[in-house]
């Protein structure tokens, strides 16, 4: 089966590279490097698993800038583009989600659109009545940052928005191409899936918003916070996961799935999901606070990506304390060996570590990471269980 897949991010590359073991698949982007790597069997992103099957494995996977080439005689034409927040029109912009559609529409094809880009409840329908289209459906992703081709290989379940044998036929390529045997799968129409999605996404921001709250609470009174969180997690109704407070939930889908679905509450009564919202910036504010009382005249920053294994900082929550210790005029400095530059964000980058250990009177660091287990002194975190 040939499959073509739009949008070369960690969902789209992680999909194609996990079907391509299968199947026939041709990935479509519009940036030069990102398919002259794929081709070359490079990942554009840091994936470990990725890498190594990129590497190591027979894929019947290539990479093409001609969406023409891409997108013909494919039964199903994946499509993994970003859709970011836009909060002028509080919605996510879906204008690459479309232009692929009209693209699609335009060569005449028959074949089956499945959208994995996170979208907002209702896009589907909105999609077939504007378009006159019924070969579309939502199949939203799960996936973490780093861990997309693993959380493709072992997933949670696998969401597909449509009841149809072309549905199930989606579900089992998924299905066929993973590791794990035992895989829940549930069909329902795309509006339900949707919701999924951002449901799921709001409630992972609830509960790092959760800890991060009961953290702040332990810092501000001088309580054991690690205690505390043990404490409440031998709940098994509650559990001990997922719970390691931080600097604020960042990343390219949290903070914009939670934007979105309370968007969708506009005309419905709610008082937790605007909160979660809100939550979020209220720990920024008190972790540059804490900094603040501190009066350092230089703060350092280690790592703009917060995740481990990670080369994503796109909204990342540090970017937000950054912003915040500059309108008080501290000195920010910036250790991201990813970064081949020498500013971000008006804030110089340092990519010697000892020469940036020695610029900064305090250096905040989400994760902790042993290259930092010299300046003990210096390290401001609030990472309690030294994982993600």
């Amino acid at each position: 089966m040939k499959i073509a897949i739009a949008g070369m991010g960690y969902v789209g590359l992680s999909i194609a590279t996990l079907l391509s073991q299968k199947n026939e698949v041709v990935a479509f982007d519009i940036l030069p490097e990102k398919v002259n790597m794929i081709n070359n069997r490079i990942s554009p992103i840091r994936d470990n698993e990725i890498e190594e099957y990129l590497k190591n494995e027979e894929l019947n996977l290539r990479a093409t800038l001609d969406y023409t080439d891409a997108f013909k005689n494919a039964e199903y034409i994946i499509i993994s583009t970003p859709t970011n927040y836009d909060d002028i029109t509080n919605q996510f912009d879906t204008s690459s989600v479309e232009d692929v559609i009209q693209k699609i529409i335009a060569m005449k094809l028959d074949t089956t659109i499945v959208i994995k880009s996170t979208i907002p409840v209702g896009f589907i329908n909105y999609i077939k009545n504007k378009y006159d289209i019924n070969n579309i459906f939502f199949s939203p992703e799960f996936l973490r940052e780093g861990k997309a081709l693993y959380d493709n290989l072992y997933p949670s379940r696998i969401i597909v928005g449509e009841k149809s044998e072309k549905a199930e036929i989606f579900a089992n390529l998924l299905k066929e191409s993973a590791l794990k045997e035992d895989i829940s799968i549930k069909y329902m129409n795309s509006t339900e899936a949707e919701a999924v999605k951002l449901f799921s996404n709001t409630y992972l921001a609830l509960r790092i918003s959760y800890f991060n709250e009961l953290d702040t609470y332990a810092e501000i009174n001088n309580l054991n916070s690690k205690d505390i969180i043990e404490g409440v997690g031998l709940d098994p109704r509650i559990g001990n996961f997922y719970n390691n407070p931080s600097f604020g939930y960042g990343g390219y889908c949290l903070p914009k799935d939670t934007k979105q679905l309370l968007a969708n509450y506009s005309k419905v009564p709610q008082n937790l999901i605007g909160a979660i919202v809100q939550s979020n910036d209220t720990r920024k504010n008190h972790i540059s606070n804490m900094i603040l009382q501190k009066q350092p005249k230089s703060v350092g920053i280690y790592r703009l990506a917060m995740k481990k294994d990670s080369d994503n900082f796109r909204f990342s929550a540090i970017q937000g304390i950054i912003e915040r210790l500059k309108d008080n005029n501290i000195d920010v400095y910036i250790y991201e060996p990813i970064l081949n530059k020498h500013t971000f964000n008006d804030c110089k980058v340092i990519s010697d570590l000892a020469e940036f250990k020695n610029t900064s009177d305090i250096v905040l660091v989400n994760r902790m990471d042993d290259s930092l287990s010299d300046i003990q002194d210096k390290i401001y975190t609030r990472d309690l269980f030294n994982r993600d």
